[in-house]
């Protein structure tokens, strides 16, 4: 399929002309031609390290291309030496921490910028709040303007931090994975503000993995791959499947995987009426050995928190839980993982993973006690051997085993997360948005990870945002809301869109 470009029927806003970038050895970026319109909403692609991130920070002037590269602005060629320059060419980044001041309201958020710039000392808290009133109101946003940033909802405060770049007078906002922490009626919101940002010229990048979403928001969407642009697209004429060969060189199935085959009915777990006052109520289930068992509701509903309670993090205040036939009570993360209970977080850079460690230590830390001697000496070679099978089990991309966890990629980080727990053989795993923030063929490889390890008679609570995920990978669906279970359904029992709506309503 040819790469389908507009810019001879509108001028580019931003064109970059054989942009390169090499690290030492490394090329990150080579020979690159780029162009956002004005007006545009222009999705971005890519595995990770494709060199998404190094186009960003060349357009932030976070770092500098290789001689010969060219980059212009209304077809006027500019310099962007630094994130100063950038900001005075109108171009804006809302990062996916969004780097807000938490303890600081929405109105201050939007405006502090005036006072850096014009350096005030003495603070005009009326004008302050009139003027981000009127960004607010010009596009569509109802907060108020003196709540503090740290008491909104995700949605909400992603909503400030585009505010704030348009307050800057923004011509460009990049977006940096702006739905991967929202539930699909805050991505409907931000989707209804982004379309009112095109409408009134200002230009949008979309970066995300979740390729259906950059489908349906983007006008023209760029593909990456190895460092080297592959094309760019108008969205009617990719589909999910094209983009990920695309990105990948590799034909990505998206169809139903199962993960159990066996007949039995073998209870691992079984919860009966667990309540937590303010959290959940009355939650009824059970997991069966070798099934997957989906998990989905909105952000809030409770699912997080039954899963750390099954994790032994927050005990129940009602209900019993019963364990490969036994009632037990599991008040503390020894205990889940002395009877085979695993725990994958949402967040593995907070909670999965200690960053500057080795990926060697990440792998063993939860099997300690088999690698540490009576004479409490580490035996190094037994922690050797442990640490390159789980890479080799896990397909692991890493230069070795003894290199910082934070050096790898979101996937292959997400798998040192899943490797860790397979060390302590565990029956029972609780995955929390296993695949959050990774990229397409990092998905596929998880996914596949999962089906093998349910064949082995391994069981999963998988806990998901997307209802295509939950559809496509597990055998049996609960639908969580307001702390209850309100349905179970097979994948075969119900759509996309009915799940959707079950949710949303």
């Amino acid at each position: 399929m040819p790469a389908i470009s507009q810019e001879t029927q509108t001028k580019p806003y931003l064109a970059l002309h054989q942009v390169s970038k090499k690290y030492g050895g490394v090329v990150a970026l080579k020979g690159v031609d780029f162009t956002i319109l004005p007006g545009e909403i222009h999705g971005l692609v890519g595995e990770n390290g494709s060199g998404k991130s190094t186009l960003v920070k060349i357009i932030t002037g976070v770092v500098r291309p290789e001689k010969g590269a060219r980059i212009e602005i209304n077809g006027q060629k500019v310099e962007i030496s630094n994130p100063f320059a950038a900001f005075c060419l109108g171009i804006q980044v809302v990062h996916q921490d969004l780097s807000l001041f938490p303890n600081l309201s929405v109105a201050e958020n939007i405006v502090y910028h005036r006072y850096l710039e014009k350096s005030q000392r003495v603070v005009n808290w009326r004008a302050i709040e009139a003027e981000a009133t009127q960004i607010m109101d010009k596009l569509g946003v109802e907060l108020s303007p003196q709540v503090e940033v740290s008491h909104l909802p995700v949605a909400d405060q992603q909503l400030v931090a585009i505010c704030r770049a348009i307050a800057s007078e923004a011509r460009l906002i990049i977006l940096d994975e702006p739905t991967s922490s929202l539930t699909r009626r805050e991505v409907n919101r931000l989707f209804s503000f982004l379309k009112e940002l095109k409408a009134q010229g200002i230009s949008v990048l979309f970066i995300s993995h979740r390729l259906d979403e950059v489908l349906e928001i983007s006008d023209r969407i760029t593909v990456f791959r190895d460092g080297q642009k592959v094309g760019t697209f108008n969205q009617e004429e990719v589909d999910k499947n094209r983009l990920s060969f695309l990105m990948t060189g590799k034909e990505i199935s998206f169809h139903p995987v199962k993960g159990t085959t066996s007949e039995s009915k073998t209870e691992v777990l079984k919860l009966e009426n667990l309540t937590k006052k303010g959290q959940y109520e009355k939650v009824s289930f059970s997991v069966y050995r070798g099934e997957i068992l989906g998990l989905i509701g909105p952000r809030g509903a409770g699912r997080s928190e039954v899963a750390l309670t099954i994790f032994g993090l927050n005990p129940a205040d009602e209900g019993k839980i019963y364990f490969e036939g036994k009632s037990v009570v599991i008040d503390s993360a020894q205990r889940a993982i002395q009877l085979g209970i695993g725990y994958v977080p949402e967040n593995r850079l907070l909670q999965g993973l200690v960053l500057e460690h080795s990926v060697e230590n990440n792998l063993v830390i939860t099997v300690l006690d088999q690698i540490i001697g009576k004479a409490g000496l580490t035996d190094q070679q037994k922690k050797r051997n442990l640490s390159q099978k789980a890479v080799r089990d896990f397909n692991i991309k890493t230069e070795t085993v003894e290199v910082p966890v934070k050096t790898l990629s979101g996937g292959n980080q997400q798998k040192v997360v899943l490797a860790k727990w397979m060390l302590t053989s565990p029956h029972l795993l609780l995955l929390d948005n296993p695949t959050h923030g990774v990229d397409v063929a990092a998905k596929e490889s998880i996914y596949q990870s999962i089906k093998e390890l349910s064949q082995r008679g391994l069981s999963f609570i998988f806990i998901s945002d997307e209802e295509i995920e939950v559809l496509n990978n597990c055998d049996r669906i609960l639908v969580m809301k307001n702390g209850q279970i309100i349905g179970e359904f097979s994948p075969a029992e119900v759509s996309e869109e009915e799940l959707r709506k079950m949710i949303l309503e």
